[in-house]
């Protein structure tokens, strides 16, 4: 008597299929870039020919391709492509970490207005549409002219940017899914609230708060290069993308290479998070299938 195998595939879940079908040459382009950006931000140090701070006066506004300097030099001399890696660094940090807190309180804030339904939820539904309004740029630009710059604080203000939207998405995603039934279930066999939302609910709308996240992200390292541009957000010896905008275009004329290489970075960097983010979307919806 034989006996005969097998070979039996279970089919993938539907997210991995999604996930298998051939992503668009723009989107891979887009993920490419973003593993040089991670990439240059975390071995910044190795990889950068000279330090930050390091001048030579006798080469000042070198052009890009000159022995040395590959993207140039600035106007004290510094080479932009070593200030070019420390900005990306700097910005991505400020950008990644703005999103995270601003993630967090949002979809907290979504979730108390979910759990505790009416007074509650109308003070953060009134909260969110405050925040909507509310002219964000010259909130930004009042509370750093008043307290100075700093790193910390400007992670701190950027986190506040964009919160309602996690708040409004994490709400309505908590009410369906205990409009569907599993949630109150989950609460009838005695689990407390807090499990509910982190155990059952979160693992559940955690897709749709990322692709949000992806499309907030561009815009807080927009909004942080706009703050470092009008001299507002990272203070020197430090340098960002916007720092260097900000300071290079004194120099458009004479010395293009110095606004127009981090302008690069970050038309880039911002175009690749939303092609991703978009396509995201696009994968993660099963409506569109």
């Amino acid at each position: 008597m034989t006996v005969q195998a097998t070979n039996s595939i279970a089919p993938a879940p539907s997210f991995l299929r999604r996930l298998r079908i051939k992503a668009p040459v723009l989107v891979i382009l887009g993920f490419g870039w973003l593993g040089l950006m991670v990439f240059t931000a975390a071995f910044a140090d190795l990889i950068r020919p000279y330090e930050v701070t390091q001048m030579d006066l006798s080469a000042r506004l070198v052009g890009p391709l000159s022995p040395g300097h590959l993207l140039g030099t600035d106007e004290l001399g510094r080479d932009v492509l070593s200030r070019l890696m420390q900005s990306i660094r700097v910005s991505l940090v400020i950008a990644f970490g703005a999103t995270i807190l601003s993630a967090l309180f949002g979809t907290s804030l979504g979730f108390l207005a979910a759990q505790f339904r009416g007074s509650v939820e109308h003070v953060i539904l009134v909260l969110a549409d405050f925040q909507a309004a509310l002219p964000f740029l010259i909130l930004s630009l009042a509370v750093l002219a008043f307290f100075g710059s700093s790193l910390v604080l400007l992670v701190g203000l950027m986190g506040f940017y964009g919160w309602e939207r996690y708040a409004r998405i994490a709400r309505g995603l908590a009410i369906s899914a205990g409009a569907q039934g599993y949630a109150s279930a989950v609460v009838q066999l005695g689990a407390k609230p807090s499990r509910v939302y982190l155990r059952h609910i979160l693992p559940n709308v955690a897709s749709t708060l990322i692709v949000s996240m992806t499309l907030t992200f561009p815009e807080i390292i927009l909004m942080e290069s706009g703050l470092s541009f009008l001299g507002l957000g990272v203070q020197p010896p430090e340098s960002s993308l916007g720092n260097m905008v900000g300071f290079g275009r004194e120099y458009l004329t004479r010395a293009p290479w110095v606004m127009l290489a981090p302008a690069f970075v970050i038309m880039m960097t911002t175009l690749s998070i939303s092609l991703v983010g978009d396509w995201l979307r696009d994968m993660l919806d099963p409506t569109i299938q």
